[in-house]
């Protein structure tokens, strides 16, 4: 099956331009010189641009009408312009060099196989040490296991690297210092080629020493290629909100927060929970055990009970060895992201993950 654009032209400096800019969004094209030659590729290609100077010979042959038809000019934009763009089905006039980038991104866009965004989980700590990282990297472990498409954001750049918690800070891959220069959309294929992956995990951290902020911009990216490409993106957030941490909370599907159930843990949890209420809606309580029963935590915080975060014996030991507590639907966390996950992507296409443990 075809899956190279179409480009309708006979303009040479036109068709240089478009070459370009398919080589910078990684694809070639098919390109027809005369509508005729074009009318094999019209219905089977994932995208079509027709040359403003063979718009209206095209529109005389009155191709069937499709979507991701696009009129491109490297003359100034004119009424006559949109009248050709509406002759021949066109749904938006992209004129170059100016509006380049758009059209990197639709063919880029049509080459992706088209699915229902993956869900996008944020997980944040009500205090310091409550132990969001843990519960991000297992609910990030036990999805993948079930061969979910899984990725895992570090957005902490003051948390040690949640590869490090992973054991595999030495796996090589981009991380975030690879990917903040990246202007516009980040292909989900190339972002998926590019990060450590572990079976159906892959991860996006930072290199060891590095401090810097995650420009909003580049969070954006990273997180619309994932949910293009992934079932499932656990965002791993700082409890002090930086403006990439709060581009991650406006495009979550759920928040967690976890907090400690002490008045201190509570107090904490609410302070964290009232900026981060600025940034979502759908925010649930995970509890640490302590004085205070879950379900007083969760309703001194206002927000629905989501699990309970067990302690784990020996847990500190198991962390500097790089290793990560078994996860089986039968230990208790691992029944905590078993039914995390299953609340996550109940009633979406990605709804085929075991039932949590009865």
């Amino acid at each position: 099956m075809n899956n190279r654009p179409l480009v309708i032209t006979e303009d040479r400096d036109l068709l240089d331009d478009l070459v370009r800019i398919a080589a910078a969004a990684g694809t070639q094209l098919d390109v027809a010189h005369a509508p005729a030659h074009a009318r094999p590729y019209w219905p089977i290609a994932p995208l079509v641009v027709v040359g403003d100077d063979l718009a209206d010979a095209m529109a005389i042959t009155a191709p069937p009408s499709r979507d991701r038809v696009f009129l491109a000019t490297r003359e100034l934009i004119e009424p006559d312009t949109w009248r050709r763009c509406v002759a021949v089905g066109a749904q938006a006039v992209v004129d170059l060099p100016a509006n380049e980038r758009r059209l990197v991104d639709e063919f880029a866009d049509a080459l992706e196989p088209r699915s229902s965004a993956g869900v996008l989980a944020c997980v944040i700590g009500g205090r310091g040490g409550a132990g969001a990282s843990i519960l991000s990297a297992c609910l990030a472990l036990r999805a993948s296991a079930d061969h979910l498409r899984t990725l895992l954001v570090d957005a902490d750049p003051l948390g040690g690297g949640i590869d490090t918690l992973l054991g595999h800070e030495e796996t090589s891959g981009a991380r975030w210092a690879d990917l903040v220069a990246r202007e516009g959309r980040i292909s989900a294929t190339a972002l998926q080629a590019a990060l450590p992956a572990f079976g159906d995990l892959a991860v996006l951290s930072f290199h060891r020493g590095e401090v810097g902020a995650i420009p909003a911009q580049a969070m954006r990216s990273v997180l619309e290629a994932g949910r293009r490409g992934f079932d499932l993106v656990v965002v791993d957030l700082p409890r002090h909100l930086d403006s990439a941490a709060a581009e991650a909370l406006s495009r979550a599907t759920t928040t967690l927060l976890v907090a400690t159930a002490d008045v201190r843990g509570v107090l904490a949890s609410a302070q964290v929970l009232a900026e981060v209420g600025n940034h979502t809606a759908d925010i649930r309580a995970i509890v640490r055990p302590g004085v205070l029963g879950d379900e007083t935590v969760a309703e001194s915080l206002k927000i629905p009970f989501a699990g309970h975060l067990p302690d784990h014996p020996r847990l500190s030991a198991a962390l500097n060895r790089g290793e990560l507590p078994k996860l089986g639907p039968r230990t208790p966390l691992g029944a905590l992201s078993t039914a995390l996950i299953y609340d996550l992507l109940k009633d979406t296409p990605y709804d085929n993950t075991p039932r949590p443990p009865t």
